[in-house]
């Protein structure tokens, strides 16, 4: 451990640098440059309050509603997408130097929780708006902030080793993520949608889904649910692990097939 620490260490400037170019690449040409990440929350939110009205939730304000999963599952489509393409657009620097190959797929999480941390403005004002004021559950936001950061790494590793291999991942993922969106209820209340429903379970254990109705909890003013606190906690922490062991496994084979 601490071996892997102080290596880390040793890396950290480089991991600073890659994460500055992660962001000023996503944003190069742009005119508005980093103000996207603003704007793309809050017109993707008006055009889904405009579609879904008839299915809005029980909630008094529905944009809100719909703002907190959308940019919770924005982050994590975007971080794990960028941790499929990690290791092969950085693969001429890997055949050159050395250097911790998890850096990559840290690096493209890293970048992309930055600009989702930014974007919260957006949900900030969008609260003041609607006079949906903070209460002292709002601290608890924390968790599944934290969750949903140590989970898409994990999820992250687990796709850039294995897209080394299998290039047809990145176009997989893309699928699956969208079978996601549709079972995390970004733009519907669950409840109201398929109430009695035996297809509940499919929310149920979304690990994604729980992390949403948690930040969901803390942004309206209410004790977050522990079921969906400890489950969505235990599968970041798996996934995770799972993430480094197949990751440290794979990646002295990574320079073979980049």
């Amino acid at each position: 451990m601490n071996r892997v620490i102080k290596n880390f260490m040793k890396y950290r400037f480089l991991l600073v640098e890659l994460v500055k170019k992660d962001i000023k690449l996503k944003y190069r040409k742009s005119v508005l440059g980093i103000l996207w990440t603003l704007l793309e929350p809050i017109l993707t939110t008006i055009v889904l309050y405009v579609v879904f009205s008839q299915l809005k939730s029980n909630e008094d304000n529905f944009a809100v509603y719909i703002l907190t999963g959308r940019l919770l599952y924005t982050f994590f489509a975007n971080s794990t997408k960028a941790c499929v393409k990690s290791i092969r657009t950085n693969g001429s620097m890997i055949k050159k130097v050395y250097v911790p190959k998890y850096i990559y797929p840290l690096s493209s999480v890293l970048s992309n929780y930055i600009t989702f941390l930014i974007s919260l403005i957006v949900l900030v004002g969008t609260c003041a708006i609607f006079r949906l004021w903070p209460t002292k559950y709002i601290l608890a936001s924390i968790f599944p902030l934290v969750i949903i950061l140590i989970m898409s790494f994990g999820f992250g590793l687990l796709l850039a080793a294995y897209a080394v291999f299998f290039r047809d991942l990145e176009y997989l993922w893309s699928v699956v993520l969208m079978m996601i969106m549709y079972a995390s209820a970004i733009f519907y209340d669950v409840d109201k949608l398929i109430k009695g429903s035996k297809n509940a379970w499919v929310f149920r254990y979304n690990p994604l889904y729980a992390v949403i109705v948690n930040f969901r909890d803390a942004v309206y003013g209410r004790p977050i649910e522990k079921f969906y606190l400890a489950y969505s906690f235990l599968v970041a922490i798996v996934s995770l692990v799972l993430g480094i062991y197949v990751f440290y496994k794979k990646q002295d084979e990574f320079i073979l097939n980049i």
